[in-house]
């Protein structure tokens, strides 16, 4: 199991950036896939992006390529998303997450395919 604890949520207005972090503990972080995921007040849980073990592959919600970047740093076990070009319906409480599966895919984007959650962040993006 790995611990997870979000951070760099907050406020920002339409048109701007924020930069989130996860930091990870326990087990050894590039043993896990990594998630994004995000969830909206009366919305379910939905996929925002996702890495490989290694980083070097990434996928994204067809919604938020372009304006939302997943990167992690093994060395310092934390994962990040830098979110840009913020808009009012990104508001939602943020999730970063951790799959151990190994199915013989970079990268998982089902809330399902991940073992271990962190309690996320919220995120208000103005208009």
């Amino acid at each position: 199991q790995v611990q997870l604890v979000e951070s760099g949520g907050g406020l920002a207005q339409a048109g701007g950036s924020l930069r989130l972090s996860c930091a990870a503990s326990g087990r050894t972080f590039s043993s896990y896939a990594m998630g994004w995921f995000r969830q909206a007040p009366g919305k379910e849980r939905e996929f925002v992006a996702a890495i490989s073990r290694s980083g070097i592959s990434t996928y994204y919600a067809n919604s938020l390529k372009g304006r939302f970047t997943i990167s992690r740093d093994n060395a310092k076990n934390t994962l990040y998303l830098q979110m840009n070009s913020l808009k009012p319906e990104d508001t939602a409480v943020y999730y970063c997450a951790a799959s151990i599966k190994n199915s013989g895919s970079y990268y998982y984007t089902a809330t399902n395919d991940y073992n271990d959650w962190g309690q996320g962040t919220q995120v208000t993006v103005s208009s």
